[in-house]
């Protein structure tokens, strides 16, 4: 469960600083935070949202963990950009027992990302292998 508010090191930027979220809806199965301070014109948000599809042996859960932020264009100052980083995780949770499986297939793709191997130390600089090829369209 999602604490009321994100004060406390749950959210950091890629200097390893925390940012903290401010609780502003929860309708059905989804909750949203602003960013403490966000500017109205620019929101900061991080969602999350599940959605449960079909029944009994074929019934799957997609869980989205989001983050949208709006800024001003640095080329073209006169156009506000968006920029989208999510993670989304498909389980069939109606034909499984236990959630290791899914727990494991998590764990690699945030080891991928956050880190470049034999280190456990968690890059927030976007330096690990997956981040790195996410931001700069590397293989």
């Amino acid at each position: 469960m999602y604490p009321v508010n994100l004060t406390t090191n749950e959210v950091k930027n890629s200097a390893g600083t925390e940012e903290e979220f401010l609780r502003l809806s929860s309708i059905g199965r989804t909750l949203v935070f602003a960013k403490s301070g966000e500017v109205p014109a620019n929101p900061h948000r991080l969602s999350v949202s599940h959605q449960e599809t079909g029944t009994g042996n074929k019934k799957r859960r997609r869980s989205v963990v989001r983050v949208d932020k709006t800024i001003i264009g640095q080329m073209d100052t006169s156009v506000e950009e968006r920029i989208s980083a999510y993670l989304v995780v498909d389980i069939p949770i109606g034909n499984l027992s236990s959630y290791s499986e899914p727990k494991n297939v998590l764990a690699n793709l945030l080891s991928n990302v956050a880190s470049q191997g034999a280190t456990t130390t968690i890059l927030f600089d976007c330096t690990g292998y997956g981040a790195d090829a996410l931001i700069n369209g590397g293989l």
